[in-house]
C-alpha cells in the first residue's frame, strides 16, 4: 500500500484526487493538510511515500499588492514544504504548476512544444515557474520530483473561467463562432493521469491534456445541448470580436489560442480516459464516477 499527502485541503484538484482514489482503498493510503498557517510544519512526514502538493494560489491577478502573497505562497512554501519532504524520507515530489508558465493565450495559432521556453506574462506564473526551479535541486535518486504543467482544469465543481461559460451557455441564444484551440485537462483525466505518476514511481517534466484540442464555440454549444438545449452559433460578431481582441485580455481569454504539442503530453499508459464530449456531460449533469 501507498500512502500519500495532498497538501492543500480545499484543493479541488486535492479534493478531486481523493475521491478519485477512494475505488481502491487497498493499494492507496490518502491524508489531506492545510498548510494556511505554521502548524503543518510540525506533521512528520516519514509515513508518506508522495506528497500531492496542490496548495498554492490558483486564480490569476493584476493586483500589485498580491505579488508578494503569489511568491511567498507559490515559490516559498512549495519549496519548503520539499525540502522537508525530502529531509523526511518521503520518495515523492508531485507539483502541480501550470500552463501559464508559458504566458497568456494568443489571438494567433499558438503551439507549445518541448522546445518553447516557458515566459511568464505575470506574477502568478512567474511564481509557478520559480517553484518549478526551486525545487528541480532537490530531486535524487531517493527523491523523485515530478512537475505537472496542466493547461485549464475542468469538471464539476471546478472554478475559473469554465463555470462562467457554462453559465453563458444556459442562457444564449446566440454564441460567436470562432476558430480557435485550447488544450485543457478534464479533471477525472488529470486524477488518472497523477495516479500514475504515483503507481509508477515516475520523475520529470509532463504536460498532460485531452485527447483532443477545445474550439470555445463548440464547447460551448456542447453545455447547452447537456442542458436540453440550443444555442446557435454565428459569425455576426467576428469583425468586432478581431478588431477589439488585440486590445482586450477578456476576449483573448475566452477566445485566444493556446495549445501544447500533443506529441509531448503522450504517456507510456492511457490517462484521457474521458474526451471532450463524455467530459462535458459528466460535468453538467452530475454523473461522473470512476
Amino acid at each position: 500500500m501507498k500512502k500519500i499527502l495532498i497538501t492543500g485541503t480545499n484543493s479541488y484538484v486535492g479534493k478531486s484526487f481523493r475521491n478519485w482514489m477512494q475505488s481502491d482503498p487497498d493499494k492507496y493510503e490518502i491524508d489531506s493538510i492545510s498548510l494556511r498557517d505554521g502548524t503543518w510544519n510540525e506533521k512528520d512526514l516519514s509515513s508518506y511515500d508522495s506528497i500531492l502538493h496542490v496548495a498554492g494560489i490558483a486564480h490569476v491577478s493584476s493586483d500589485p499588492k498580491m505579488e508578494e502573497l503569489y511568491y511567498k505562497v507559490n515559490r516559498d512554501l512549495t519549496i519548503e514544504v520539499g525540502e522537508k519532504a525530502k529531509a523526511a524520507g518521503v520518495k515523492q515530489f508531485i507539483f502541480l504548476s501550470s500552463i501559464i508558465v508559458y504566458g497568456d493565450s494568443s489571438s494567433r495559432k499558438r503551439v507549445i512544444d518541448k522546445n518553447t521556453v516557458p515566459a511568464p506574462s505575470n506574477f502568478y506564473g512567474n511564481s509557478k515557474l520559480q517553484a518549478e526551479e526551486g525545487i528541480k535541486p532537490l530531486e535524487c535518486d531517493e527523491f523523485k520530483v515530478v512537475i505537472i504543467r496542466p493547461p485549464m482544469i475542468y469538471g464539476k465543481g471546478s472554478k475559473g473561467n469554465y463555470p462562467k461559460l457554462a453559465k453563458v451557455a444556459q442562457k444564449l441564444p446566440f454564441f460567436p463562432d470562432i476558430d480557435n484551440q485550447r488544450s485543457m485537462l478534464h479533471i477525472d483525466n488529470l486524477c488518472e493521469f497523477i495516479r500514475l505518476m504515483i503507481e509508477n514511481d515516475e520523475s520529470g517534466l509532463y504536460f498532460p491534456q485531452n485527447s483532443e484540442y477545445v474550439n470555445t464555440s463548440v464547447m460551448v454549444k456542447l453545455i447547452a445541448e447537456a442542458h436540453g438545449k440550443k444555442i446557435r452559433l454565428t459569425k455576426m460578431f467576428n469583425p468586432f470580436l478581431n478588431l477589439i481582441g488585440l486590445q482586450s485580455r477578456l476576449i483573448n481569454k475566452v477566445f485566444g489560442n493556446l495549445v501544447y504539442d500533443m506529441k509531448i503530453s503522450t504517456y507510456k499508459e492511457n490517462y484521457q480516459i474521458r474526451d471532450l464530449g463524455e467530459s462535458i456531460k459528466l460535468t453538467e449533469m452530475e454523473i461522473g464516477k470512476r
